[in-house]
């Protein structure tokens, strides 16, 4: 069975791709329409609409945010659940390009020679500082720890040339971690292939010892594409165990940070930001499927994660336990480890803390990672990433939580809002047009076909696949509000996706007291369910509570930062709130980002440009609103009344003909167009009259002097005339149309 996932040439093997690592069956991406490259106007960092405002201002971390999960004072911790499915796989998940890494020979990875710094040892079991010189005298690599008396012993055990269980012939040591030296070795019996052997720190820690047979039970179940394979274990005479391993021989993203601040003399720099996020999107799908074999992998840092040519692996298992393991030592690393391990041990929130961790240590210069912001992140106002990035902060905000159970809920969940955050920098990032849609699970796409955004032209929230009235759900076909209130009325359980499905339809016929009771009631069954805060906040939307609405949709974005309905949502509540710089940024993400969110963004890029007088940038949004979208005719109507009031009589003829060509492709009805002609002439007739005519032009048809335009707006007159059924109305287009026709002598 061939992989489904976009641009994957892999098999599914065993329920996994080969190439991607991804599980089976997986959704592809769909595509939308085609647009050309969004004019300056729409960046993100332009100056906002009301000018003079910092890039932190833009950004919607500093609005307040409706509370959710344990900000509403619940302690109970909520369980890992799937939230949506995964999109895209491969290494740049078809969002962004990353430099494949040649495959080193490994002998040029070998210590020579091969000495723990002093700097480095310590006391495997009270972490007493050991080995260090004393004066004149270097420290000792073999001995006892001076506090607790453990025998230390950092020399290699293995020798060079040494033949390890028959079969395995060292060549020197590759590293020597926290649980022991790691050597590389030849396998004589298959081909001389190159192998890994990892032994013990000190074969007299017990703790050592059974976290190394843990080891062994571990890793004898894991096969997936993104981890390092284990060949075999092997003891040797005087009783050592190793492991052997497959040998990755590409450079680990630890290595990548010394090389480039080496390259950069010394001083950090980042990976760049879109290929450190493809990093980590490719390599999740190894810690779910740990996670679905109960284990946990516990020690994710930059150093775990090898690429090699276009591939990823997680290597160095050492620390990886059994969910329900609360006996067995816990390895872990000072500033990727999440605050809650040492009392209550790892889990899969834990996990998903040192991959958000491992990102932030690899895309900006994280100083006091390991101390003062060992549990917590700098903000905007001292990481200009973060300001430039809002949703990639929102995402690291999510999965570095204090509280394990307000971080994602699954490997999954993080790496799906992952994902959509890659989008985001990306199309920030990237000069190219949108040519695709990324379809979310939890999101319809929005419904907009005009130039109004209100809480029914949102995205739709998706009814969860695994909501167990989800097949009943999509029986349900009425669409108007009191037929579907009725209809819901039946369902079988009052599951969330039925309350949502309810509350929505409530107001839709105009109940905002239900839809608010409903999503109260959601929220108190389970106050991280963010769908009931996104109920609130179309309640508010729909109510006028700009305020509110601003700080429920401000919610949900940081619940699902890599979500673009929150944003669109976010952009609207806090146009009508006059928060514009963000709602600037906000429909400046959108157009940019997903074909199906062009139209309601660059629309709403439209109303702020009006309404601060940049009428270009009006126009510019408006044209950039592809053919092929609905709202297409709404845009040249749009803009056809813009161009029917001149800004500079210098121009006027040129922008009243291009009124009435946009005219043309409008969706205006008859009696609509038969009005904007009335203005288009009327506006003509008017330039004419105070600067004289312009021989030769003509607007719609008409010559640009005062007879034949007088002539125009008379005809205009009499047709919209015609197309109105109201008496008193047609009788005044009658006198316009008298009061403005021409006189002529017979």
């Amino acid at each position: 069975m061939k992989c489904t996932q976009p641009g994957c040439t892999g098999t599914i093997v065993d329920g996994y791709c080969d190439v991607c690592g991804m599980a089976a069956p997986a959704s592809g991406s769909g595509t939308g329409s085609p647009m050309s490259s969004p004019p300056g106007s729409l960046d993100p960092d332009a100056a906002p609409v009301g000018g003079g405002v910092s890039a932190r201002s833009t950004g919607s971390n500093r609005l307040g945010s409706a509370p959710i999960g344990s900000a509403r004072g619940s302690t109970a911790s909520r369980p890992t659940r799937r939230l949506g499915g995964t999109q895209g796989s491969r290494l740049g998940a078809g969002f962004t390009q990353v430099p494949s890494i040649p495959e080193a020979d490994p002998r040029d990875s070998l210590m020579n020679p091969p000495n723990v710094a002093e700097s480095k040892r310590y006391c495997a079991v009270c972490n007493t500082a050991v080995g260090r010189s004393r004066g004149d005298q270097p420290g000792r690599s073999k001995g006892f720890c001076p506090k607790c008396r453990t025998p230390f012993d950092f020399e290699p055990k293995l020798a060079l040339g040494a033949l390890v269980g028959g079969q395995y012939e060292v060549v020197g040591c590759l590293a020597h971690g926290g649980m022991g030296w790691i050597y590389l070795a030849k396998d004589r019996n298959v081909n001389d292939r190159w192998v890994v052997l990892k032994g013990l720190l000190n074969a007299g820690d017990p703790d050592a010892t059974r976290a190394a047979i843990g080891e062994k039970q571990y890793l004898a179940e894991v096969e997936h594409p993104l981890i390092v394979e284990i060949y075999n274990f092997v003891t040797t005479a005087d009783g050592a165990s190793y492991i052997v391993m497959e040998y990755v021989g590409g450079r680990s993203l630890n290595e990548m940070l010394k090389a480039r601040m080496k390259a950069n003399g010394g001083a950090f720099s980042p990976i760049p930001v879109d290929q450190a996020i493809a990093y980590v999107v490719e390599i999740l799908p190894a810690f779910t499927y740990l996670h679905t074999l109960g284990l946990i992998y516990c020690d994710f840092k930059p150093a775990n994660m090898i690429q090699v040519q276009d591939t990823l692996k997680l290597i160095d298992l050492g620390g990886v336990r059994r969910a329900d393991d609360d006996v067995s030592p816990i390895y872990g690393t000072v500033g990727f480890q999440a605050p809650e391990v040492a009392a209550d041990g790892c889990t899969v929130a834990s996990d998903v803390y040192t991959v958000a961790r491992t990102l932030a240590v690899l895309v900006f210069e994280f100083r006091g990672y390991q101390n003062q912001f060992e549990h917590t992140l700098p903000g905007p106002d001292e990481v200009p990433l973060f300001a430039e990035h809002d949703s990639l902060y929102r995402w690291l905000l999510k999965g570095t939580a204090v509280r394990p159970e307000d971080r994602f809920g699954s490997a999954e969940e993080t790496r799906d809002q992952l994902l959509g955050v890659l989008r985001d920098v990306t199309a920030k990032v990237s000069a190219r047009a949108i040519t695709r849609s990324t379809p979310s699970r939890m999101f319809e796409t929005p419904a907009v076909a005009d130039d109004q955004l209100e809480w029914h032209d949102l995205p739709a929230l998706a009814v969860d696949p695994t909501d167990p009235s989800a097949a009943w759900l999509a029986g349900v076909t009425a669409d108007e509000p009191a037929a579907r209130l009725e209809a819901l009325a039946q369902a079988p359980d009052e599951t969330t996706g039925v309350l949502v499905a309810r509350a929505t339809a409530a107001l839709g016929a105009g109940d905002a007291t239900t839809a608010n009771d409903i999503a109260e009631w959601i929220l108190a069954g389970d106050p991280w369910e963010w769908r009931g805060v996104w109920l609130q906040g179309l309640v508010a939307h729909a109510g006028g509570d700009t305020a509110a609405a601003v700080s429920s949709y401000n919610a949900v974005y940081g619940q699902v930062p890599g979500e673009l309905a929150p944003k669109l949502a976010l952009a609207r509540a806090c146009e009508l709130a006059g928060e514009t710089d963000v709602a600037q940024r906000m429909y400046a993400l959108c157009a940019r980002s997903d074909a199906a969110y062009v139209a309601p963004a660059l629309f709403g890029l439209a109303r702020l440009a009006e309404a601060t007088g940049r009428r270009d940038d009006a126009l510019a949004a408006l044209d950039a609103i592809p053919p092929t979208s609905r709202a297409y005719g709404d845009a040249r109507r749009q803009r056809a009344m813009l161009l029917a009031s001149p800004s500079d009589p210098q121009h006027a003829v040129a922008e009243l003909g291009a009124a009435a060509d946009e005219l043309a492709r409008s969706s205006l009805d008859a009696q609509g167009r038969a009005a904007l002609r009335i203005r288009i002439f009327d506006s003509a007739l008017q330039h004419v009259r105070a600067v004289g005519a312009n021989p030769g032009r003509t607007i719609d048809g008409v010559a640009v002097s005062e007879l034949p335009l007088q002539a125009g707006l008379e005809h205009a007159y009499r047709d919209a005339a015609r197309l109105t059924e109201e008496s008193g109305e047609r009788a005044r287009l009658v006198d316009l149309a008298n009061d403005v026709r021409p006189r002529t002598m017979v």
